[in-house]
Formats: structure tokens, C-alpha cells, sequence
């Protein structure tokens, strides 16, 4: 397949090679006609004089297992949701890939076939190109991890202020896509903040019930992410980080944390752009499709598992990373993804997400109020009927001592002083009796 961009992309290639300053307006021949004059002591090999296709350059093809993994499966029957600015119509790659598409954001046209993001305008067709690019047998096509797979294109605003907020278009967007029949859905974006909106609780749940796999990617600290942050956060989504061609964390193209739970390429990725060229990026939003087409394959070779069983496919099957004492790893999850294995490796069945559950998140962080409480039934206790109050009496004058008064006070009172006054008495008539007698007995003096 010739396409003049591409030609003019190796023409400048070829430019600085030679230290030429290539100009945007020039448009090469693609014919030439002129015979170079051969120099006998410099003669060219053919690593020197030819460019490597784009084939070539997609090292994470073989590196990954890809093409092993071809030989089972291409991806045919599975749907990937791309949930981002949109897949452009126009290139070849994307001829029979996209059987759908919606724009959330109000800035785009109902297919969301038209990138809504002035910056990012070819970020979703990189992202789409490296899941399910038909590249076919054309050196100079790009070709996806699952070739074969279906593409959705939901098309939302990064930066521009769309009809709704950015957190209710993600929400709308996964909904969307679980009702036009993805079975992954593939978000390479970030918040940079670890926690997110409710709205997403119910919109990632909905995705996990309906038996939904969600790759997002981990994000970059080259665009200052120095951590994973929502979506990259949800319990149950496969997190995906970067790492160079060397298989090394990325510095730049990939972050960390405990959420994430696999690793690709995610340095110099090439990308089919909204402007029919193809070009070089880096970034965890590569790493994540090419995961994500992996998913893909899964799925097409063993239609009968689950997305839980997927994503546990993927994580248990990874590559164990030579710098990496123990998995997972803050900053290569699992391990480096292995197409290969995770298609035809034999690897048990499971019914826990090994990237958590959201549900139970819910249940304990996000507890909704009490709904009315039953009302309590009560056994009613018999007691016993008091006695009788005491008659009311008239009203006295207010110095005169009270019945209980004489009672308890007065009359006691009066009683104990006549007691007293009578011991007393008799006392002194006893003295008296006495003194007298004494008298009476004394001798009369002479």
C-alpha cells in the first residue's frame, strides 16, 4: 500500500540521516528516475540502504508473544470499546474494524468517528490502531495485537468543556458501551487523582456484571503522574504499565502503584493519526491497548470464560521482570505481558478478580444511608396498681403544727421534757431529803 504521507515520513527520515533540513511543504517524487554513480571503496550494504517498515518497528509483535498467539487466535468475534477522542474515519487500518460508535462529549458527530480534542485529536486512533489495526500483509501498514477484533469509537472531550463534565461522560460512555455489546473496554487516560466520582461506582459495576473487561493505563510521570490515579484506582480494571523496548520500567512513559496489575511497551509505539500518517508516541495509553488487545485474543480462543477469568489469564501468565524482586511489583504489576501464554496457557479457573472487587468496595466505602428501620415488637409488662393516695385534708394556718408534726415532732418533744423535768425534781428533793437528815444528826454544842 503506498500512501504519500508515509512516504514523505521516510523521505524526512532518510533527510536526517543524511543531515538534510527536510521542509513540510516538499512532496516527494514516488518515482525516481535518477541512477546514483556507484563509488567502488563505499559500497552500500542492505542494512544501510534500507529503512525498516513499519512492520519492523513494531517490536512488540514477536517480542510479546503476538504472532505466537496469532497461530490460536486474531481476535475475530470480541468488540473493544476505544473510550477516547475518537477513531477518525479515513484510513485503511480502520476499513471494516469500527462497527459503531456514539460522541458523549456534544462536540463531536453521533459516531463519534470525528476526534473532539485540538491537542489530542489522533490520541484515539494511536490507541485503536495498536488494539485492532487491519494492517494485513502490508509492510508499510500497522497491524494491531488483535487484528481481527471489532472497534467501538466513544468519543469524549479531554481538555474542551463538553455538553456534560468529564466525570459524567466517562460514566455515560461505559454504559454505552456495555449496551452496544463490548466485551473490553479500553480507557488510556488518567484523573491523577486517586479517588473519583460516584457516578463511576455504578457505571464500573455495571461494566463488571455484565461480564465486561476494562484495561486503562496506568499513566505518565513525563505528564506528571507520579501515581496511579483514577480510573487506574477502581478495584476490578487491569492497570496497565509501561516499560521500555528493553523491558525495563519506563521513567518517563509509565508510573506506579499498588493497583496496577501488568506491563507493556509503552515507548516508541507507533500509531496510525488522524491525518492517515504514521507516528511515533510514547505513553502508557499505548500500553494499554496493547493489553487490551491481548484480552482480545483471549477472549476470541476461549469464548467461554469470563472477564474475570481473562484478566486472571493475563495476570498469572505474565513475565516475572528481572529487576523485580517479588509480583506484584509497584511498577510492573504481574509482570510483562505474554500474549502467548495467556491464549494457550492451561491456567485454572477462578471466581475472584485478582485486581479486587468493586462491589465490596462499594459496600464498605460508599455505605448509602439506612433505609426505615422494622418497628420493634414489644411484649407489654403487667404492674402492679399503686395504693390509694391519702385523702386531701383542709388547709391550716400555716403556725400551727400539722397532724404529722404533733405526731413525729411536737408531741415526742413535750413528752421527753416533762420526763425530764420530773428526773430533775426528783433530783433535788433527794438532795434535800439528805442535807436534812445530816442536820438532824449533828451533836448540840455545850
Amino acid at each position: 500500500m503506498t500512501r504519500a504521507p508515509r512516504v514523505l515520513a521516510l523521505a524526512i527520515l532518510a533527510a536526517l540521516l543524511t543531515g538534510a533540513a527536510p521542509t513540510p511543504e516538499a512532496t516527494p517524487d514516488p518515482v525516481s528516475t535518477a541512477t546514483p554513480t556507484p563509488t567502488p571503496s563505499a559500497t552500500p550494504t542492505p542494512e544501510e540502504t534500507e529503512e525498516p517498515t513499519i512492520r519492523d518497528r513494531q517490536y512488540w509483535i514477536d517480542d510479546y508473544g503476538i504472532s505466537d498467539a496469532w497461530e490460536t487466535s486474531r481476535g475475530a468475534g470480541v468488540t473493544i470499546a476505544v473510550i477516547d477522542t475518537g477513531i477518525v474515519d479515513g484510513p485503511s487500518e480502520f476499513e471494516g474494524a469500527v462497527i459503531g460508535g456514539k460522541d458523549v462529549s456534544g462536540l463531536g458527530t453521533a459516531d463519534g468517528r470525528t476526534p473532539v480534542d485540538v491537542l489530542d485529536r489522533s490520541h484515539g486512533s494511536w490507541v485503536a490502531s495498536l488494539a485492532a489495526a487491519r494492517g494485513g500483509d502490508d509492510p508499510d501498514a500497522m497491524i494491531g495485537v488483535a487484528p481481527e477484533a471489532s472497534l467501538l469509537s466513544v468519543s469524549l472531550a479531554f481538555r474542551a468543556a463538553g455538553a456534560a463534565p468529564f466525570a459524567q461522560q466517562i460514566a455515560d460512555a461505559v454504559v454505552w458501551s456495555v449496551d452496544n455489546g463490548a466485551d473490553i473496554i479500553n480507557l488510556s487516560l488518567t484523573t491523577n487523582d486517586p479517588s473519583w466520582d460516584e457516578s463511576w461506582d455504578d457505571a464500573f459495576l455495571y461494566a463488571m456484571q455484565n461480564d465486561v473487561v476494562v484495561v486503562v493505563a496506568a499513566g505518565n510521570r513525563g505528564s506528571g503522574t507520579e501515581s496511579v490515579g483514577a480510573p487506574a484506582t477502581i478495584p476490578g480494571v487491569l492497570t496497565v504499565a509501561g516499560v521500555d523496548p528493553d523491558g525495563k520500567a519506563s521513567d518517563k512513559a509509565s508510573t506506579q502503584g499498588i493497583t496496577i496489575g501488568v506491563s507493556a511497551p509503552s515507548e516508541n509505539l507507533l500509531g496510525v493519526s488522524a491525518d492517515d500518517t504514521i507516528d511515533e508516541w510514547n505513553g502508557t495509553s499505548g500500553a494499554a491497548p496493547i493489553v487490551a488487545g491481548v484480552a482480545a485474543l483471549v477472549r476470541s480462543a476461549h469464548p467461554e470464560l469470563s472477564a474475570v477469568d481473562v484478566i486472571n489469564r493475563i495476570v498469572k501468565t505474565a513475565t516475572k521482570p528481572a529487576d523485580a524482586d517479588a509480583v506484584p511489583d509497584a511498577f510492573y504489576g504481574y509482570g510483562l505481558v505474554n500474549a502467548e501464554a495467556a491464549v494457550n496457557a492451561d491456567v485454572a479457573h477462578v471466581t475472584q478478580n485478582p485486581m479486587g472487587s468493586l462491589e465490596r468496595w462499594i459496600d464498605v466505602y460508599r455505605r448509602e444511608a439506612a433505609g426505615p428501620q422494622p418497628t420493634p415488637t414489644v411484649t407489654p409488662v403487667e404492674v402492679a396498681p399503686l395504693p390509694p393516695a391519702d385523702a386531701p385534708t383542709e388547709a391550716g394556718a400555716s403556725y400551727l403544727p400539722s397532724q404529722e408534726e404533733l405526731r413525729y415532732g411536737t408531741l415526742p418533744l413535750v413528752a421527753l421534757s416533762g420526763a425530764g423535768i420530773l428526773v430533775v425534781l426528783g433530783v433535788i428533793a433527794t438532795v434535800r431529803r439528805v442535807r436534812s437528815a445530816r442536820v438532824r444528826r449533828s451533836p448540840s454544842k455545850p
